[in-house]
């Protein structure tokens, strides 16, 4: 029921809207405004993240070089077939893969495992979680010094305990020995990475729910039946984002392996992006040191292209 309230007397009606369209709200923003709130904080994204990437992708077609007012023309492919034919490159490819395979699934053990742990009401959980983001917490480039002074072959708290346990009787130059430098620096690794790995699995394990846990004891399932049927098929979403993230990061790393070898001994810790600084900063060949960058990019992309592919598949 429609009412209406009189006019007075004199006054002219009030315009009505014409029927079927709504009157704009004066509170909402429109597009240009959006767009002028956004600015300041599209401006950093374009100039620190777009432009160096568009740019890198383009100089990796070019013979740039370092060096002020330097020309430098697009030299098509000529920076990916040396690339191909470039043996250290290769050498150094597989070593950033044994790099960022070890480390990856070793961080996903060791975290699930202590994730486990906190999870199951430790009685100083409160202290423990605290202590285990110690790692995540530090800058790169200290976790690389710390661990660089408990390798130190002369003084080095690592090998003062081997000797006072009798394990060796000799100082073991951990970062400078040919079969021993990659495996302690993947050590190093695992250790500064699992906290992130470890703080998303407990975030996964406290969304399942307690239920079904104790449907499934009531069933007389044990411990290993319980996580295999309940406890991963909860959390394995949660499985594929962290380890194809911890992949990317491992597989990119740069300042952790930096401060520790240089790449040494040998090139036996030369990653693909220690490679790729060393061919921009050292040799001054920018062209094929974003050519370097632009193929990494694409063999990170394919393999966690496959990686999800089989993980839905499997999901499914």
């Amino acid at each position: 029921m429609q009412t209406s309230v009189a006019s007075p007397a004199g006054a002219p009606a009030a315009p009505q809207p014409p029927p079927g369209r709504k009157r704009r709200s004066s509170g909402g923003i429109g597009g240009r405004s959006t767009w002028f709130l956004l600015l300041p904080s599209l401006l950093p994204v374009v100039l620190f993240s777009v432009y160096p990437l568009l740019n890198g992708i383009w100089l990796g077609f070019t013979d740039a070089k370092a060096g002020f007012d330097v020309q430098y023309r697009f030299n098509g492919l000529e920076n990916y077939r040396q690339l191909f034919q470039d043996n250290l490159f290769w050498q150094s490819f597989k070593i950033g893969l044994i790099w960022a395979f070890s480390v990856t699934i070793l961080q996903f053990l060791l975290a699930l495992g202590l994730a486990l742990l906190l999870n199951a009401g430790l009685r100083l959980q409160w202290l423990v979680r605290p202590l285990a983001l110690v790692p995540w917490a530090m800058p790169s480039v200290i976790v690389a010094i710390l661990w660089k002074l408990i390798y130190a072959p002369d003084g080095g708290i690592l090998n003062a305990a081997l000797q006072g346990l009798n394990i060796t009787d000799r100082n073991i130059n951990w970062l400078g020995d040919f079969s021993m430098a990659l495996p302690a620096v993947i050590v190093v690794g695992v250790w500064a990475g699992m906290p992130q790995t470890t703080i998303a699995l407990l975030a996964g394990l406290q969304n399942v729910s307690a239920d079904l846990h104790e449907a499934a004891a009531l069933d007389g399932a044990g411990a290993w039946t319980r996580f295999r049927t309940v406890t991963w098929p909860a959390i394995r979403p949660v499985v594929v984002a962290i380890t194809s993230l911890d992949f990317v990061w491992n597989f990119n790393s740069f300042g952790l392996v930096y401060v520790l070898t240089e790449g040494g001994p040998g090139g036996r810790t030369m990653l693909p992006m220690l490679f790729a600084y060393n061919a921009a900063f050292q040799s001054g060949n920018f062209g094929y040191a974003s050519a370097l960058g632009n193929a990494m990019v694409v063999v990170v992309l394919a393999i966690m292209g496959v990686y999800l592919w089989r993980q839905m598949r499997q999901s499914q």
